[in-house]
């Protein structure tokens, strides 16, 4: 049985929303539920049904779930056991370009904020990190839920080590750090001006590249063989 939480009436929940929306520009980044709450006054209940609504049109993250999240699907071991780095970044030149073009066409303010600051490489941030933040913020903006889950089980498969088509460690190439930076800002661009097209041939072009450097590495392994 759920626990009972009264309506919230609509004009409340657009002032409620409102205020939330001041803060999170003035301030950058919300403070925690309790005392979002009592800044504003409001009743817990009142304040999730604003969250909710935030949430809802991407202006807000998802809400973290309170269950404990496998690494890997059920099933990961065996795809990984079955799979390549060529496949995982075939699978993904299939899913992503589609996902920019989405999420050109549907996010948020927020997320497109989002998204540009993944853009770019941080000094003292790991390099495969950056980059799959910036690619699942384009997933999440994209707002179709199951390509989103999709997307998940593929970059778990992609950062398995075993299957090594992305890493955790920090950058050891500038240079390449670099350019993959400017293919980022590229696609993150064209999301922002809302150009479809723009966006779908960047981040094809940007995969494409990602393919290459695979096959190149590839290709050097069974030199040295």
């Amino acid at each position: 049985m759920t626990e009972y939480e009264p309506e919230v009436a609509p004009s409340e929940l657009d002032e409620i929303v409102a205020a939330v929306r001041r803060i999170q520009q003035e301030e950058g980044k919300l403070p925690s539920e309790r005392d979002l709450a009592e800044q504003l006054n409001v009743k817990r209940h009142q304040l999730r049904k604003a969250l909710e609504a935030l949430r809802r049109v991407g202006d807000l993250e998802p809400a973290r779930s309170k269950r404990a999240v496998a690494a890997l699907p059920r099933y990961g071991e065996e795809l990984i056991r079955l799979t390549n780095p060529l496949e995982v970044i075939e699978l993904r030149l299939i899913l992503e370009p589609s996902l920019a073009r989405l999420a050109s066409l549907r996010a948020s303010p927020f997320e497109i904020a989002r998204i540009a600051d993944a853009a770019s490489t941080q000094d003292h941030t790991r390099s495969g990190e950056v980059d799959l933040t910036f690619h699942m913020a384009i997933a999440s903006a994209a707002r179709n839920h199951l390509a989103g889950e999709f997307y998940k089980m593929l970059r778990q498969v992609g950062v398995d080590a075993r299957v090594q088509v992305a890493h955790t460690e920090p950058a050891t190439c500038p240079k390449r750090i670099g350019q993959r930076d400017s293919e980022h800002r590229l696609i993150a661009d064209a999301i922002a001006r809302r150009d479809p097209d723009a966006a779908e041939a960047a981040m094809r072009n940007h995969l494409l590249a990602v393919q290459k450097r695979i096959m190149e590495r590839g290709n050097a392994g069974i030199a040295a063989a």
